[in-house]
């Protein structure tokens, strides 16, 4: 798995679906990342974790992401993921393993989210780096595919250590790691500080992920030369706005780039939507695109009231018939 010159689309909770993960890869990413799974649910063979990793043939490369805290509970997931054998379904196949498999297993040590750290997974374990150790020598001795590393600056201003835990990452075999310019205690405010990125570059061989306020195209050439980065990846700055993949791609091919017109955006989170209720069921798949298409809306003229007939449409034929009125008063 080469790590290096992509265009990745990052690993978000209730974000990063299948569906979802499809439309960006047609609109120009080279590769994309499953929300993230707790390895202990996978460790269970916890049936309703299926559903977020859920994939298929043309998903591909693909990355799954797990959390976590317990280095043999980690190697574990890392074991049943990498081969195909998490199956909760226990679906029969002929080779005996489920497919496709993923492309590489990403470890998460940047989730910032009170949940996730007040458990100790997630950025917490940045606070231990003998533990982050411990959890990547783990993980990439149970799994047969690559394994990444994300993480953030650090967990406040007084203990940035994202050099330290890039280092212990390369000495423990992964194959790259992904640096968001941020503390944990920061969030998502204010910019991020690409020259602890910077800093990451200079200090490991193996690819660094540039990560954090990639907004636009222009931000991503502007990234990777701060940093030396060898690979970029998009989170918020792709959220209704896949289109941003494609951007990035003709800034790197040197080609001119024409945004899409807002009947072009509409047609793109319509076939999400479709994609999304073929996937999951009406019911639950409506609920998950309410928040996709006010993204897709956002910032589009007159589209504020119709962004608040979205958030409480119920159904596949509502979502149609409010983006239809709403087409022809513009």
């Amino acid at each position: 798995m080469d790590f290096k010159n992509k265009i990745i689309l990052a690993p978000m909770a209730g974000v990063t679906d299948y569906s979802f993960r499809k439309i960006a890869r047609l609109q120009g990413a080279d590769l994309c990342v499953s929300e993230m799974v707790s390895a202990k649910a996978i460790y269970y063979n916890d049936k309703k974790t299926a559903t977020l990793i859920y994939t298929k043939g043309d998903d591909t490369p693909y990355g799954i992401q797990i959390f976590g805290h317990e280095p043999e509970i980690m190697k574990s997931a890392s074991y049943l993921l990498s081969r195909g054998l998490y199956n909760p379904e226990k679906i029969d196949t002929p080779s005996g393993i489920l497919e496709p498999l993923p492309s590489y297993i990403d470890i998460n040590m940047g989730c910032p989210v009170k949940k996730i750290v007040n458990a100790g997974d997630g950025s917490a374990l940045l606070k231990n780096p003998k533990l982050c150790k411990e959890i990547i020598s783990a993980c990439v001795e149970g799994s047969c595919l690559p394994v990444t590393v994300k993480i953030r600056a650090g967990w406040d201003e007084s203990s940035i250590n994202c050099v330290e835990i890039a280092k212990i990452a390369e000495q423990s075999g992964a194959s790259a790691i992904c640096v968001h310019g941020r503390t944990r205690e920061q969030m998502y405010e204010p910019y991020a500080n690409w020259d602890y990125i910077k800093m990451v570059k200079s200090a490991v061989k193996i690819p660094v992920i540039a990560n954090g306020d990639i907004f636009t195209g222009s931000d991503a050439e502007r990234i990777l030369d701060h940093t030396g980065a060898d690979s970029l990846m998009v989170g918020r700055g792709a959220l209704g706005n896949p289109f941003i993949f494609g951007e990035i791609r003709a800034i790197f091919d040197k080609k001119p780039y024409t945004p899409p017109t807002i009947f072009e955006k509409i047609e793109v989170a319509r076939k999400q939507v479709c994609s999304m209720v073929l996937e999951k069921g009406e019911r639950v798949a409506i609920a998950e695109a309410r928040k996709h298409l006010s993204w897709y809306l956002k910032g589009e003229k007159g589209s504020a009231s119709v962004r608040n007939l979205v958030n409480q449409a119920t159904t596949l034929e509502e979502i149609n018939n409010i983006i239809d009125n709403y087409l022809e008063t513009i």
